[in-house]
């Protein structure tokens, strides 16, 4: 079986370029010092708004400092942020839906109704209205996008969670005596983890816009660090005399949301059976 998973992904033309873009964005979270030519935040005004050269590859912005370099660190800062915040998120929600799915009863409906509430608000206004309740900063963006995306992504497990605990095998474990604890981890996770690490790496591109959108209001990573929404505010004053710098981080985003979107969209098709 999982021999011939591998062969339906590694047929999946797709699969492997998109793959391959975020295992190069991944490289470059990891060794960003390494990579980088200058420091993202030395300033030099007398090296400002250069043309690209061998010392600077993509030159300078306004302050002169290495747009390079702000890329680089701005994508262990992005990706970094958004990948930590879909890692906590599906833990959390992992945990909440499938009790609350698992368990029924009044604890499923004091989650569905908590659901019902967060939900009515569109995410990005939360997100918006909790960021300036705790402040701008890289930890108040961090918990502000955890506390408005879990409800959406537990409310999802937990129904992967009764459509899965009504099977006969799950019904025939539990007269077994089974403890429930060893039905969800041996019959119920294996079932529902391919459809979150689907929703996972769809989703990814849609935290990391949102995470560049409140840079890019200043509600969220603040300068000097480098950050692709916050480049792209930092730049936006110059977009008639040299656009290349909104162009870049704005090509780093569009780059990895669409590999995100791939990677996840050919995924699914890869792990949808019915497909054969």
């Amino acid at each position: 079986m999982l021999r011939m998973l591998m062969v339906r992904l590694f047929q999946k033309k797709a699969l492997l370029f998109s793959g391959a873009i975020i295992l190069i964005m991944f490289v470059l979270v990891l060794f960003a010092p390494v990579l980088a030519p200058h420091d993202p935040n030395i300033i030099d005004i007398e090296h400002k708004l250069q043309a690209p050269s061998w010392d600077f590859p993509l030159g300078t912005d306004h302050l002169g400092r290495c747009i390079l370099s702000r890329l680089i660190f701005g994508t262990r800062v992005s990706l970094g942020t958004a990948f930590l915040v879909m890692v906590v998120t599906m833990i959390i929600s992992i945990f909440i839906g499938t009790y609350a799915g698992y368990k029924g009863g009044r604890i499923d409906y004091l989650f569905m109704r908590i659901c019902d509430v967060l939900l009515a608000f569109p995410s990005l206004f939360l997100a918006l209205a909790l960021i300036g309740i705790l402040g701008p900063g890289p930890l108040n963006l961090f918990l502000a996008m955890v506390l408005v995306q879990w409800v959406f992504y537990a409310r999802i497990i937990r129904g992967m969670v009764l459509s899965v605990k009504e099977q006969n095998y799950i019904l025939a474990a539990k007269v077994s005596g089974t403890p429930g604890p060893m039905i969800v981890i041996r019959h119920i996770f294996p079932v529902i983890l391919s459809q979150v690490a689907v929703l996972f790496f769809m989703d990814i591109g849609g935290i990391i816009l949102t995470i560049s959108g409140l840079s890019f209001l200043g509600l969220g990573i603040q300068p000097p660090t480098a950050e692709w929404g916050a480049m792209i505010n930092d730049s936006k004053q110059f977009f008639r005399s040299h656009p290349s710098l909104m162009m870049y981080p704005g090509l780093m985003i569009l780059t990895i949301v669409m590999a995100f979107n791939l990677f996840g969209d050919t995924l699914r098709d890869a792990l949808d059976v019915r497909q054969d």
